[in-house]
């Protein structure tokens, strides 16, 4: 029978990659994520798996990157001065295609910050974080045994697109206890990288099959492979060619935008009759909650939107909601990021509302309530 436990975020996170798969961790310890690390170095070496401690974040990133090129899923863990040490290396595994799942739970910043308060304000890092041209998958989830089945989806994902995907909690998230069912058995679909069928003498190893992923053996397979952070041809081998240059970094992207719904996941709440429409994602769509509730109690028929899928944003999903409701409030710990992108993509359709707050607090019910009540 399965058991109830009360569990942390950073726990949940930590048992669902190990459900998933993953046998191999890489990192160095940073708040609020460090639970991440420290229940993985208890936890892999009884499931067969390694935990490594490295000298630095970068270090961690490509440890990560070495261990899933020879077959290993993996992961690391960081907050936002982790977050920026690793963009280069998240950049070199979006385009070497590389499969890996960044954990990063979010605290107040720039630079060492509050390093034990909640914030979202590594939402367009994750987008834009790395230099060039890629796609991006970021995930956010908003409670404890959603951030379970989320780290497995990250890692469902990064295998079935061969793209690094990041897990993008905040401090309210990993730090909080709820009440979590562990299953006595996997409750979604375990996903693995597509191996080739070729022999290895007609293999190309980054000529894509039909869905823009090219199939991907690890070292040791019998496939001999080269990987490079240059762009590169089907042999894998840098290329100046233009031609090439062009196709890469358009399936980087084209791998992504032509399944965005297999990726994007969200939640709607009480949006059905709403004229006002609030968006919140992680521990902030946690007011969310309690403040619809309580305008809907006072005759105000407010509703939520909660992108799950951070990244692609919810292009489709926010212009059909846009269409219904006559305003949409915005609601984030950073100093007004994801609005932006909420705005762009309404394009003027409706009323959109900024409520960003960025001083070490939630937002809370109450503000989000008097932020609904203002609208007019």
């Amino acid at each position: 029978m399965a058991k109830a436990v009360l569990m942390q975020g950073n726990q949940a996170c930590a048992e669902g990659a190990i459900t998933a798969g993953a046998r191999f961790f890489a990192g160095y310890p940073i708040t609020p994520s460090t639970e991440v690390a420290e229940l993985l170095a208890k936890r892999l070496p009884q499931v067969g798996g390694t935990f490594i401690q490295m000298e630095d974040e970068i270090a961690g990133m490509a440890a990560v990157i070495g261990s899933s090129i020879a077959g290993t899923k993996s992961l690391t863990a960081t907050s936002g001065p982790g977050f920026s040490l690793k963009q280069e290396l998240i950049g070199y595994a979006s385009i070497a295609e590389v499969p890996c799942v960044i954990v990063n739970v979010q605290r107040t910043g720039p630079s060492t910050g509050q390093p034990t308060s909640p914030a979202q304000g590594d939402v367009m890092q994750a987008r834009w974080g790395s230099h060039g041209d890629r796609g991006v998958i970021a995930l956010s989830p908003s409670s404890v045994p959603e951030t379970f089945t989320l780290t497995i989806d990250a890692f469902n994902l990064a295998e079935k697109y061969r793209t690094p995907v990041i897990l993008l909690l905040d401090e309210i998230i990993g730090h909080m206890r709820e009440k979590f069912v562990m299953p006595d058995s996997i409750q979604q679909m375990i996903i693995n990288r597509k191996k080739p069928t070729l022999p290895p003498s007609e293999f190309l190893p980054y000529k894509p099959d039909e869905d823009g992923v090219p199939p991907m053996p690890a070292y040791g397979d019998g496939y001999r492979f080269h990987t490079t952070g240059l762009v590169h041809d089907y042999t894998g081998f840098p290329t100046g060619s233009n031609a090439v240059t062009n196709e890469v970094i358009d399936r980087l992207h084209s791998k992504i935008t032509k399944n965005i719904d297999d990726i994007m996941k969200y939640e709607e709440f009480n949006l059905d009759d709403a004229e006002i429409a609030v968006v919140a994602f992680g521990g902030t769509a946690r007011s969310a909650y309690a403040a619809i509730e309580s305008a809907r109690a006072q005759g105000i028929r407010a509703g939520l939107f909660r992108p799950i899928t951070i990244w692609p944003a919810p292009e489709k999903q926010l212009l059909r909601l846009a269409d219904k409701v006559k305003a949409v409030i915005v609601a984030e710990m950073n100093h007004g990021q994801y609005v932006k992108e909420v705005r762009q993509i309404i394009n003027g359709k409706t009323q959109v509302v900024s409520l960003a707050k960025w001083n070490n607090e939630p937002i809370t019910p109450s503000e989000m309530l008097a932020s609904i009540q203002a609208i007019r």
